[in-house]
């Protein structure tokens, strides 16, 4: 089990085991989640609040509404969580979610949606790119 980031623990909880650049990573990702949810600037902005399927989702106003208080409340608990040692269930949910959106709108906010853009971006583009990836398929495994 040694270098694993979360750890499922037998009484159900998981263990974060992130140094504190790890938490640092979340902390950021979380945090722009969170601005761009009510900042119209903010680079992420128009990717959180774009219609996942524009065929059936763009004219229902109920639809964008329960997507855009699910992403909120996720984002609010995993930063209220992010000093944790532990995490439940619902937790560690909220933190997976967040992570994924963070990196769904990293991408498109950057136009980095083929291979080949990711290829040309700079190093720190693509090093944010595979820890939040690291992140989520670490927290993905015990889930």
């Amino acid at each position: 089990m040694a270098g694993r980031l979360f750890v499922r623990r037998r009484d159900g909880r998981i263990e974060v085991r992130l140094n504190d650049a790890g938490r640092e990573m979340a902390r950021e990702a979380f945090g722009h989640v969170l601005a761009a949810e009510v900042d119209p600037e903010h680079d992420w902005h128009a990717s959180l609040n774009a219609p996942i399927n524009p065929g059936s989702d763009v004219d229902d106003p109920l639809a964008v509404f329960n997507r855009q208080h699910d992403v909120t409340s996720n984002v609010e608990l995993a930063v209220a969580t992010l000093n944790e040692e532990f995490l439940n269930d619902a937790e560690a949910w909220a933190w997976l979610c967040s992570l994924q959106v963070a990196l769904r709108a990293f991408i498109t906010a950057k136009g980095l949606l083929s291979a080949d853009r990711l290829e040309e971006s700079d190093e720190g583009t693509r090093d944010y790119i595979k820890t939040l990836q690291i992140l989520l398929f670490a927290l993905a495994d015990v889930m």
